[in-house]
């Protein structure tokens, strides 16, 4: 199988509660490209949180292989798992999981803290990004001072300032109204096109799957269609 930034190879997950087993996913092969726009879409229960929960090392596989970067995630200790996390995964999830107590700023270079950049580098790529995901003059402000969308782009920024190999997206839309999803759909388009910023998304919503560039359809744990759209020509 072709090694892009993610691959999959037959990948289960199995759940126990005592001595039920619940099936996440059943055999799941697929790869990940650079500067892909794509997302995993299904019912409720289907798997595509389980998967996008084993592309970031959030969880592991009953069976089978995860790769980033070419490096097993399976092989890897704890501490190496979280380094891989912190320094090659971008996080955006649907409920922002922002730090109440920071500013925006704070927020968006947390992960370069944790990587030890210097206050000023940190401080000046922070900033950097919120322009980018159109915050300039709100930095100073908490999560509560801020709209829902607004705390979404402080989550993006935070996602992409450090550089990641992919950003991973939970339904990212979730729970912003019509208006304020478009324009953090258009966002995230733009710093693909023209960041190269690669985005993989787990989603039902309808308004992210017509914008993807690829299609991988999840039912009952396993893949049932991966395609390209018409979007995927215009990168």
């Amino acid at each position: 199988m072709n090694q892009g930034i993610v691959t999959l190879q037959d990948v289960t997950k199995i759940y126990k509660t005592g001595n039920v087993e619940a099936r996440a996913l059943a055999g799941v092969s697929a790869s990940i490209e650079a500067r892909e726009f794509s997302t995993l879409c299904g019912p409720s229960g289907s798997g595509k949180t389980t998967l996008l929960n084993l592309i970031g090392g959030l969880d592991s596989p009953t069976s089978g292989k995860v790769w980033l970067e070419g490096k097993d995630l399976s092989a890897l200790t704890r501490s190496e798992l979280a380094g891989l996390r912190r320094d090659r995964i971008g996080f955006i999830f649907q409920a922002y999981n922002l730090i109440p107590t920071l500013t925006a700023i704070e927020n968006a270079e947390f992960v370069l803290f944790l990587q030890n950049y210097p206050k000023k580098e940190r401080r000046e790529r922070a900033m950097l990004t919120l322009k980018e995901v159109g915050l300039d003059g709100l930095e100073n402000r908490k999560p509560h001072e801020m709209s829902g969308g607004q705390q979404q782009r402080v989550a993006i920024a935070r996602a992409i300032a450090h550089g990641p190999a992919i950003v991973l997206a939970d339904e990212p839309t979730s729970n912003v109204d019509s208006a304020t999803a478009d324009s953090l759909l258009e966002l995230m388009e733009k710093l693909n096109h023209e960041n190269g910023v690669t985005f993989l998304f787990s989603t039902h919503d309808q308004r992210v799957i017509n914008r993807a560039h690829r299609i991988i359809e999840i039912r009952d744990g396993g893949v049932v269609s991966d395609k390209l759209t018409a979007l995927a020509g215009a990168r």
